[in-house]
């Protein structure tokens, strides 16, 4: 079976330097270093970085209390923030644990926090398209000072609060770029005086476009790699459907199943944005056996 892989899959350079600033904080173990929550949502390698003493404590939404211990068998402890960022306030929390302090929040995150906070200081309504579930939704709020709100569809609009004058509006940095367009637009309409900056990240907007560059080049299915719980991976799979092209999102190599390509002569692979090198090229090496349509 012939498979073509997205130039973009793989880990983006927000979650490259979350993994990095952790990794040279546990110098090979010689330190122990939680991570509020999941530092990338992958849980093979949040399991990988386990063995330098890198250890996810609390939880998804960075929510829970958390008891640390300064030292682990003689080994100096340290709390790292993951790419997806955190709230001011839990920030003010981490930071009196007494533990040293490193933040692993993704700089494209930081800079949207910067403009809700920058925006609800001179009195803005926030909009924030995204998951109110998410962690990187739920921190964003934190710098709203309470004037933040959360929608994820065009339905979702007419139940906002009645908004002042002054409305910001940005997005997720792992949504879609139509539906964020189609958004906006609807909210101008609402509040003429909308400010809306597109926060979607760079790295996004390039996954999806070799998704759909995947599609042209004559892919039969699309596999998309990734935690089932992150957010992007989810998109991407989502993004592949839409085209029409059967979807199979997979963890690993160990989820996929020759019978279910054996219909398939071309198969088109991507990857979320915490999916590891070596989990793509073994799902990659694993779609290769298979035998295409035409073989079978």
């Amino acid at each position: 079976m012939k498979v073509i892989r997205a130039k973009s899959a793989g880990f983006c350079w927000g979650v490259e330097r979350a993994v990095q600033v952790a990794r040279e904080e546990a110098k090979g173990g010689m330190k122990t270093v939680y991570t509020d929550g999941p530092l990338i949502h992958n849980k093979q390698m949040m399991q990988a970085l386990s063995q330098e003493d890198i250890r996810e404590v609390g939880d998804y939404q960075s929510k829970k209390d958390l008891n640390l211990e300064d030292k682990v068998d003689g080994r100096e402890s340290v709390v790292v923030v993951r790419a997806h960022g955190i709230s001011p306030q839990r920030r003010e929390y981490l930071k009196s644990l007494g533990l040293p302090f490193k933040d692993g929040t993704c700089p494209d995150v930081g800079i949207i926090a910067g403009k809700v906070k920058m925006h609800a200081e001179k009195g803005y309504d926030i909009v924030i398209f995204g998951d109110p579930e998410h962690p990187e939704v739920i921190g964003l709020l934190g710098y709203a000072k309470g004037q933040g709100h959360v929608i994820s569809s065009q339905e979702e609009i007419p139940h906002l609060p009645k908004l002042g004058k002054k409305v910001a509006m940005v997005s997720q940095s792992t949504m879609f770029t139509h539906e964020f367009r189609n958004l906006s637009n609807e909210m101008a309409r609402i509040c003429p005086e909308l400010v809306v900056f597109d926060t979607i990240c760079g790295a996004t907007k390039e996954r999806q476009s070799d998704l759909i560059h995947l599609v042209e080049q004559g892919a039969d299915a699309i596999v998309v790699i990734g935690g089932k719980h992150s957010a992007n991976t989810r998109k991407l799979a989502k993004l592949a459907s839409s085209h029409g092209r059967p979807t199979f999102h997979v963890e690993t190599a160990e989820d996929l199943r020759d019978h279910e390509f054996t219909s398939f002569d071309v198969v088109g692979v991507t990857a979320g944005a915490s999916t590891p090198e070596f989990i793509i090229r073994s799902v990659c090496d694993k779609l290769e056996t298979f035998n295409s349509g035409e073989n079978s």
